[in-house]
């Protein structure tokens, strides 16, 4: 271990979202780091296969208070500082934004935004007290919208915006509030968003089916490529605990030459520039032409 990595021993970290993918993969790097990583897991099978030294897996479901509270307890309890919360458990649900039902926005937006919301709320005073580091694990898709991933860029929209809010409210109180964007990543996310995704198209009209069957053939195609072209978890891992454990780290964070690159467009190019440039992305995928374009984020 280098003399960097052990800047900070003898803290604690909280992880959300760690049974498999970056979760997993920041746990187990801010473990070799030296910190006691409590990674939130939701089956004790996860549980068991992710112990080890530096690693204390918890339940965790962040939509479950009873699970929220017990987390706060456990950090209340050690007599180690927490050094920094990495807000990581998400669900990617896509679908056009008429076809997606209700109950499925508001799971979407109960995970990926009011579940971390509620982790923050329970351990701020914590962290507070250790003037640590919130990182909330965004996307890409938190500042590129693309078509059928209303739900999913709404719920990370939404919480860059309650990012930024928080870190303006925390400042004076010495808590650091980072975001970090990640584009393709190899994990088992995008697999689990096909089947989501599949499930609800079963679930369509025949309608709905004629106005979006090309486009969710072209986006179930696209996210299957980034199981070939993502960078590895363990490099999304060291990205993440940088900036957890840097002392003035920067605000935002992005994860892969996509993420970086898609971030500066949006940020150059007028918006009927950026659905151009999507439609052509989707015709790579479909070999026709279409209306509406789309990348996994």
């Amino acid at each position: 271990m280098t003399s960097s990595q052990s800047v900070h021993p003898n803290e604690l970290v909280v992880v959300t979202g760690a049974s498999t993918g970056m979760g997993a993969a920041t746990a187990k790097e801010l473990a070799h780091r030296g910190f006691h990583v409590l990674a939130g897991v939701r089956r004790q099978a996860d549980a068991d296969a992710l112990r080890a030294d530096g690693i204390e897996p918890q339940i965790l479901d962040i939509t479950v208070d009873s699970d929220v509270t017990a987390i706060a307890d456990r950090v209340a309890r050690d007599r180690r500082p927490l050094r920094a919360l990495i807000n990581n458990a998400g669900i990617a649900i896509n679908s056009p934004v008429e076809t997606l039902p209700i109950a499925q926005w508001r799971r979407q937006f109960e995970v990926n935004l009011f579940g971390h919301i509620a982790i923050i709320q329970a351990l701020l005073p914590a962290l507070i007290r250790s003037s640590g580091t919130v990182v909330n694990i965004s996307s890409v898709g938190g500042k590129v919208v693309l078509p059928t991933y209303g739900a999913y860029a709404g719920s990370k929209f939404a919480l860059e915006a309650a990012s930024d809010a928080l870190r303006r409210e925390v400042a004076d109180l010495g808590v650091k509030v980072v975001v970090v964007e990640p584009g393709a990543v190899k994990t088992a996310m995008p697999e689990r968003g096909i089947a989501t995704a599949q499930e609800l198209i079963a679930d369509m009209s025949a309608a709905q089916l004629a106005r979006y069957g090309d486009l969710n053939t072209a986006v179930t195609a696209q996210a299957r490529s980034f199981l070939d072209v993502g960078v590895p978890a363990e490099h999304a891992a060291r990205v993440i605990a940088k900036a957890a454990t840097a002392s003035r780290p920067r605000t935002r964070y992005t994860i892969g030459r996509d993420a970086a690159i898609l971030v500066r467009i949006s940020r150059l190019v007028p918006d009927r520039v950026l659905d151009r440039i999507v439609r052509r992305n989707l015709r790579s995928f479909t070999g026709k032409s279409t209306s509406v374009g789309a990348v996994q984020v």
